[in-house]
């Protein structure tokens, strides 16, 4: 459990601090979907909230398990603007691997996702 939570909450600092720093690859990838990079932003710091509700679900497992939920909820918008912008199915995989994780720690919990 101490690895996935430190995986996942790895993944999701670095990919919400590049969206919070607003790095040009994030910038391009906001004005695909249809985002502003302020919305883009905002994204990126649930993600780095979701992350440290990984590592605090290690000594609170509630916390751990509504983080999970709620990056679940961000990947499953991801994937929908991904279906919505007709993307390459390539660029489905970081978010499908990412929801993988998030749900394997959630399985690892106990929780059934």
């Amino acid at each position: 459990m101490i690895a996935l939570s430190v995986l996942g909450a790895a993944v999701f600092f670095l990919f919400g601090a590049a969206k919070v720093f607003a790095l040009a690859p994030m910038r391009e990838r906001a004005a695909h979907a249809g985002f502003s990079v302020g919305a883009y932003r905002g994204i990126g710091a649930l993600e780095i909230a979701g992350a440290a509700g990984l590592l605090l679900g290690l000594a609170v497992p509630v916390l751990g398990i509504l983080a999970a939920v709620g990056l679940l909820l961000l990947l499953a918008g991801a994937l929908v603007t991904h279906v919505r912008n007709r993307d390459r199915s390539r660029d489905l995989v970081p978010a499908l691997v990412c929801a993988a994780l998030v749900a394997g720690y959630l399985v690892v919990l106990g929780v059934s996702p």
